[in-house]
């Protein structure tokens, strides 16, 4: 790969979707007007402009006539299913690309990578970031994106296959990675990385961080690493392999979050010591109050958050007989237990059995199992459940006490923070949380 690449990313899907074009924009209809709205009628889109004239295709692309031109899109959703969703109105450089999907229309950005990642980096990292912290972060979140448009250029070919459900009478197990983006390549919220173009002011250490890794990868061998990150590890990262599809990556495994390394015979996958490592609050890089490494990482909505090492969270029998039957569809009845099935490497739950009196269901992967007990997302599937107010046998109150924030897999963002801070170069922080994995130019 010679040039960088062009890529699709998934903005927004609604009913009706209202936009504004600069007015350099090619819409190839001699359409006038700059605001637009476009909505979906039978099987095709209908572009009605500020003027009244309309357009009626079953695909539209607006072309920008420059790398300044930029579209408006209104109502963009933020945090999808998270605590801080919220709708906002965004813009964005390259083109726009209107397609129908079901009954909505969706709106794909036309843009060239590295411009993504301006904005990507801006949007996941704050402009007082240490330029190490935004090196080390552009280079994975490139990796991530190449990785991911190779892996879905072969499920698209037929060349690999790929399920992310395995169910049975009393087990459900769930992942959720590739399934949902059939149509571009990435979305722009954090199911895949914060993409929010322009809105997000570009930052110039961000740019810079761009411009000093352009093209730079982590690789194994021959293959781009699909490198992930999370929050915070709570003080030691999870293999791939127990958060997603079933498949070993070398470079994704559990790496303790501190330069001492792992003490002697810890293993977090047996339960009594991941329940020791989760009610105590061990020495990591992700261990910190420093409001200066925290406001590097964390968006004006989380900056309130100070409990995401070590946390808790309790539910009544009533709270959480409700929220499961809600979050699963499943009629336990009275929640009797909450149980360990299995564990991965950073204590983290990869399987839970929900006992109650009218059905016992084992549920995973650490997502499934983070939906299923929080309106939104539980900080993460690292907890140990302590039962109280016995009645007959059944807990009246559940108090969950975990660790870390996030899947734990890769890079941890404030621990990688902590070693920006404390002078680690971008290629130190790699090595660290990316086990044998390698710099490579790719362009």
């Amino acid at each position: 790969m010679n040039r960088q690449p062009e890529i699709q990313v998934g903005i927004l899907t609604e009913k009706i979707i209202a936009f504004e074009l600069d007015r350099h924009y090619d819409t190839k209809e001699e359409m006038t007007g700059s605001r637009f709205k476009a909505e979906v009628s039978g099987d095709e889109i209908v572009i009605t402009s500020d003027s009244g004239q309309q357009r009626k295709r079953k695909e539209f692309i607006f072309q920008a006539s420059s790398g300044e031109d930029s579209f408006l899109l209104e109502g963009v959703t933020i945090g999808i299913d998270f605590h801080w969703e919220q709708k906002e109105n965004q813009r964005f450089r390259g083109d726009l690309k209107l397609i129908v999907e079901g009954e909505k229309v969706r709106a794909i950005n036309l843009v060239l990578l590295e411009e993504y990642l301006r904005s990507v980096i801006s949007s996941e990292m704050s402009a007082t970031s240490s330029p190490d912290l935004l090196k080390a972060h552009a280079v994975i979140s490139r990796s991530w994106l190449l990785a991911q448009i190779r892996k879905s250029e072969q499920l698209k070919s037929g060349s690999a296959g790929y399920q992310s459900v395995q169910q049975a009478d009393d087990e459900l197990i769930r992942w959720y990675d590739r399934e949902d983006h059939h149509h571009f390549d990435v979305c722009s919220d954090d199911h895949c990385q914060r993409y929010q173009g322009l809105t997000k002011i570009i930052s110039g250490k961000a740019s810079q961080a761009i411009d000093d890794t352009f093209g730079e990868v982590l690789m194994v061998e021959d293959e781009i690493c699909d490198a992930r990150f999370s929050k915070c590890c709570g003080g030691l990262s999870e293999n791939f392999e127990n958060v997603w599809e079933p498949v070993y990556h070398s470079y994704l495994t559990k790496v303790v979050d501190s330069e001492y390394g792992e003490p002697t015979g810890m293993d977090l996958r047996r339960e009594d010591e991941a329940e020791e490592w989760i009610r105590t609050s061990p020495y990591a890089f992700c261990n910190t109050f420093d409001k200066q490494v925290l406001l590097q990482v964390l968006p004006d909505f989380d900056q309130a958050t100070t409990d995401f090492f070590r946390w808790k969270v309790s539910y009544t029998q009533e709270q959480l007989s409700t929220l499961l039957y809600k979050k699963t569809g499943i009629d336990f009845g009275q929640i009797i237990r909450l149980e360990s099935v299995e564990r991965g490497h950073s204590s983290r739950l990869i399987k839970l059995r929900i006992v109650g009196v009218k059905k016992t269901m084992v549920i995973g992967k650490e997502l499934e199992i983070r939906r299923a007990l929080s309106e939104s997302h539980l900080y993460s599937s690292a907890f140990v459940v302590d039962c109280h107010d016995m009645q007959e046998g059944i807990p009246q109150l559940f108090e969950l006490t975990g660790a870390g924030w996030g899947h734990g897999v890769g890079l941890c963002q404030i621990g990688a923070a902590v070693m920006g801070e404390r002078g680690y170069s971008y290629k130190e922080i790699l090595k660290h949380y990316f086990k044998g994995a390698e710099l490579k130019w790719l362009y």
